[in-house]
C-alpha cells in the first residue's frame, strides 16, 4: 500500500499518490467570518455599495477560488468539483457576515482545501470591495465545519469552535 504523505522516501516534498484509493463521494463545508462596522454591513446587505452587488461578486470569487485551489496551495491535486455553493449571511450577532462554503465531488481525495480556500477568498473579496469605506474590517475564524467521504469517514467540527 502506498503511504499517504507529502514526503517521498528521501524526505523530499511531493504530491500524495492517491492512485490506489477508491473513488467515493466526498464533501466538505467550511466557514469564514468577516467583521465590519454596522454602517458597512447595512450598505452591503441593502445593495447600496458604490461598487454594486458585492455579495454576488464575492460568491463568484469563492467559486472560482475553489476551482483553482491546486494553483494556490502547493501539492494539492487538481480536482473536478461537481458542486460549489457559497452562502453569505449576517452573523447572529449582526457584527458582520458569515460565509459558508460547500464543495462536493466524486474522487480519490477530499475537498477540504477547496472549501477552506473558497471561504477565505470570499472573505478577502468582501474586504477588498469594502475597504474604501471600512479599513477596520477583520477576517476571522476560517475553519472546516464538516467533511465526509473517503477512508477517514465523516467528521464534524465541535460546535464551540474549540480545537479537539
Amino acid at each position: 500500500m502506498t503511504r499517504l504523505t507529502h514526503l517521498d522516501e528521501s524526505g523530499a516534498a511531493r504530491m500524495v499518490d492517491v492512485t490506489g484509493k477508491a473513488v467515493t463521494q466526498r464533501e466538505a463545508r467550511a466557514e469564514a467570518i468577516i467583521r465590519m462596522q454596522p454602517a458597512t454591513l447595512d450598505m452591503v446587505l441593502e445593495g447600496r455599495h458604490p461598487k454594486g452587488d458585492v455579495l454576488a461578486t464575492a460568491r463568484i470569487a469563492g467559486i472560482m477560488a475553489a476551482k483553482k485551489t491546486h494553483e494556490l496551495i502547493p501539492l494539492c491535486h487538481a480536482l473536478n468539483l461537481t458542486a460549489v455553493k457559497v452562502d453569505i449571511a449576517p452573523c447572529d450577532d449582526s457584527a458582520g457576515l458569515r460565509i459558508e462554503v460547500l464543495c462536493r465531488l466524486a474522487d480519490r481525495t477530499g475537498v477540504e482545501m477547496e472549501a477552506l480556500t473558497a471561504a477565505s477568498v470570499t472573505a478577502l473579496t468582501l474586504y477588498d470591495m469594502c475597504k474604501a469605506v471600512d479599513r477596520g474590517m477583520v477576517i476571522e475564524s476560517t475553519r472546516l465545519l464538516e467533511k465526509s467521504g473517503g477512508r477517514s469517514g465523516h467528521w464534524v467540527a465541535d460546535a464551540t469552535g474549540e480545537v479537539r
